[in-house]
């Protein structure tokens, strides 16, 4: 057998042997163990390399370097270091798997080794001396082999490291791109998500808007049903109002018939007694005309109990009428029969006779006549028909201020340079404008207004339209101002009150306002209403000699134009919010001036005017107007001021006044009459007088 033969056989026995079968575990590291853990002694071959290595000794090349006594067949030889911890390390490191039992195999054999080696205790096995080449050529045939497996293991290694970075480097770039798959999945998912709930949001956004759409829908149908239930109450407030007025007319006029034929009847009863000296018997007729005056005055006597008479008793009436008509008319032809029949007889006492009774019925004449005549001087006794001279002076003091205030500002009024009628109109509407916003919103909106109206007055600037104005900018603009103030305030009395009763108010305390702080303008504004309203004086004009009667009119106060003169309603409505603005005036004032006293023109002043009215003759629908106005508007103030006297006064209108006002009102006007009447008996039954609707309250001024 060849040496290359037995170095190979020994490279495979070496191989096979249990150090030679480490495998190498890539888990080992993971699972805390150490590889070489147990193989980290010296390596020693086994019983068996001793036969391997007698026959490479076939030429002698193994000599024993000692003489200690061995047995012929076994010799313990040292064990002779093939390889290094070094290399067994490295070699088992490239191994694929570990052996557990062929590990356990190695170390019997081990042991085995050394128990044929002792005989009768511990001995160090002898050295074995590599002395022949063949042996050293061996030695380095098995270097190379360890060598060139070692390479090999470090290829494997370098490859298996190349191929777990290639493996962890696909991991990780599977890994990554699954997260950025992931990351993609959940961005998608939270923009569906997104999407899904704004779609859902704008779906009930829509649904929102339509749900609102369909309340405003049902509100507005809701809206329109109820001003449609509204309107058609109102429109049934006013024909029960109409019905309840034409009621009212209706009675009024059944009354007055009825008093009419309660009068006709009486008449006419007088004539059945005073034709009872006739030579036919009247009795009968006599007897019927008393039991029809009766009948009627028990209608009058049921008339009484209640407000007006009925259409039963007007129909009893108007038959007992009827029936007193024919029982005179046959009378009267009983008479006449009688008288042509004396009068066949007696016809010269006939004459006498009738020229007795036509001479007594002049005296009846004459005694009626003297009766009316004396009754009205009795209801004329005491009354004027002009007011008292100082109140006359009064007015002719105001009415010169007026003129002569219009006669200082006449340069600047009919100006014709281009700056001068830019600053008049700019100084007009300064003053104007502010009174034209004047209303019962709010009362820091009337100080804002009072504040500019005093700036203005003061001299100082006040800006209207986006420009600056003030009086000291002409010498005559403060009485040009003070004019157009005053008018101004008498117009919203004439246009606004008359339209709107409760704007009084709001309109008589800023004027109360500027009459106090300015005197000046408080005397322009009497002289403008008592020129548009001479009742507020009070004051009748007379027509003087030589007036047209447009020219009078206009003096009483009506609206003349060339299509005519206004209706008297139009009239009234004007006169009556002109007076509800002075009754206001008198009973307000301003409540931010710091003066102490009492107002510029106050209770005081609508007493003369409610005592003057009294003591003239009433005008016929003119009085009971204004008196109604004026108490309702200022009655509330004046009893509380004078309390007793004041009832005093109402009781004199009612009993002795009111009659006068009827008597010279037709029947045509009695509306404003009867809305007097029934003012003083509600008044006088409960003992006061409500405030005016409308008045400015305590908690106004904070708003």
């Amino acid at each position: 057998m060849s040496a290359d033969t037995l170095r190979w056989k020994t490279l495979e026995a070496l191989k096979n042997s249990p150090k030679g079968q480490l495998k190498s575990d890539p888990y080992w590291l993971e699972r805390g163990e150490d590889i070489l853990s147990g193989y980290n002694e010296s390596v020693s071959l086994t019983p068996l390399s001793g036969i391997i290595l007698t026959r490479l000794d076939s030429g002698g090349l193994l000599r024993s370097s000692s003489s200690s006594d061995c047995s012929p067949g076994l010799a313990e030889v040292s064990p002779v270091p093939s390889s290094s911890p070094e290399i067994v390390r490295k070699d088992a490191a490239s191994s694929s798997n570990l052996d557990h039992e062929q590990v356990t195999e190695e170390r019997k054999e081990k042991d085995a080794v050394v128990d044929v080696g002792s005989d009768s205790g511990p001995a160090t096995p002898p050295a074995i001396s590599l002395l022949s080449p063949r042996a050293t050529e061996t030695a380095g045939c098995i270097r190379l082999c360890e060598e060139k497996h070692r390479e090999k293991a470090k290829m494997a290694l370098r490859q298996r490291e190349e191929l777990q970075e290639q493996l962890v480097a696909s991991v990780a770039s599977l890994e990554s791109e699954q997260l950025k798959r992931f990351e993609e999945l959940m961005e998608l998912k939270h923009r569906q998500e997104y999407q899904s709930m704004k779609d859902m949001m704008n779906r009930e956004t829509q649904e929102s808007i339509g749900r609102q759409e369909k309340l405003r829908e049902e509100q507005q149908r809701r809206l329109k049903i109820l001003n449609l239930r509204l309107r058609e109450a109102e429109l049934e407030r006013q024909r029960q109002a109409d019905l309840e007025r034409q009621r009212l007319v209706d009675g009024r006029e059944r009354l007055r018939n009825l008093n009419t034929i309660q009068e006709e009847i009486l008449q006419l009863n007088q004539l059945l007694v005073q034709t009872g000296d006739t030579p036919a018997d009247l009795t009968s007729f006599s007897t019927r005309g008393n039991q029809l005056c009766s009948q009627v005055s028990e209608v009058v006597r049921k008339r009484s109990e209640r407000e007006y008479p009925s259409m039963e008793d007007m129909s009893v009436a108007e038959q007992a009428l009827q029936e007193m008509r024919d029982l005179i008319h046959a009378m009267q032809e009983e008479v006449v029969r009688a008288l042509e029949k004396k009068k066949k007889q007696e016809q010269d006492e006939e004459e006498k006779r009738k020229k007795q009774e036509e001479l007594k019925a002049q005296q009846e004449a004459a005694k009626k006549t003297a009766a009316a005549s004396a009754k009205e001087k009795a209801q004329s006794k005491g009354l004027q028909t002009r007011s008292e001279d100082s109140v006359l002076k009064w007015y002719k003091e105001l009415q010169d201020s007026s003129a002569q205030c219009v006669q200082s500002f006449e340069g600047l009024y009919s100006s014709k340079d281009v700056q001068t009628k830019k600053l008049k109109t700019e100084l007009q509407k300064a003053a104007t404008i502010p009174i034209s916003q004047i209303s019962a919103t709010a009362g820091s909106q009337l100080r804002e207004i009072f504040d500019k109206i005093d700036k203005l007055l003061s001299g100082r600037t006040v800006v209207t339209g986006g420009r600056s104005v003030s009086v000291s900018l002409h010498p005559k603009a403060l009485d040009f101002i003070s004019y157009k103030l005053a008018e101004k305030f008498v117009k919203q009395g004439e246009e606004e009150v008359a339209a709107n009763h409760k704007a009084a108010f709001p309109i008589a305390v800023v004027a109360s306002g500027v009459w106090e702080l300015h005197p000046r303008v408080g005397d322009l504004i009497l002289a403008h209403l008592h020129q548009k309203c001479p009742y507020s004086v009070p004051h009748y004009p007379a027509m003087k000699d030589g007036t047209t009667v447009e020219e009078y009119q206009r003096i009483l106060g009506y609206r003349v134009t060339d299509s005519g003169v206004e209706g008297q309603d139009s009239f009234l409505k004007r006169m009556s919010g002109m007076i509800r603005l002075y009754a206001a005036i008198i009973q307000l004032r301003w409540p931010y001036n710091s003066k102490q006293g009492s107002s510029p023109h106050g209770l005081n002043h609508g007493w003369r005017w409610l005592a003057q009215m009294l003591n003239m003759e009433p005008l016929a629908d003119v009085t009971a107007t204004l008196l109604f106005d004026f108490l309702e508007v200022c009655g509330h103030a004046l009893t509380k001021q004078y309390q007793i006297q004041f009832w005093k006064l109402i009781l004199l209108l009612r009993d002795e006044y009111f009659p006068r006002i009827e008597a010279v009102t037709s029947s045509g006007q009695m509306g404003s009459v009867m809305r007097l009447k029934q003012f003083l008996e509600t008044s006088l039954q409960s003992r006061q007088i409500n405030p005016p609707k409308g008045q400015l309250t305590s908690s106004f001024w904070r708003t």
